[in-house]
């Protein structure tokens, strides 16, 4: 039985993708800091954040929408993760370990 969200592989594996995200950002441009960087740190720490609300609801319903919501944090990431690549913020490898990650 689990004994807190920190027991759902879903959530470490997300909290792995968070951490892996931010040290990804400390790579961009100090003119990025307000823009694009915040951006996809917010989306990164939204996945685990939604997952552990979710999880401490403590209703089945109210976990499938938490999930659902980590989704589309996922979604946005991926956009974002994309877009800092086509800017040239971050290299092909990078893009891939982040991708790996979800």
């Amino acid at each position: 039985m689990l004994k807190s969200f920190k027991d759902l592989k879903v959530w470490q594996k997300s909290y792995d993708l968070c951490l892996k995200t931010y040290r990804m950002t400390t790579t961009f441009p100090k003119d990025e800091r307000y823009g694009l960087t915040s951006q996809i740190r917010r989306s990164a720490v939204s996945i685990p954040s939604n997952i552990a609300e979710g999880y401490g609801r403590k209703t089945t319903l109210d976990y499938i929408r938490m999930l659902y919501i980590a989704y589309g944090s996922v979604c946005e990431l991926e956009t974002q993760v994309l877009l800092a690549g086509d800017l040239g913020y971050i290299d092909i490898e990078s893009i891939k370990e982040v991708e790996s990650a979800y």
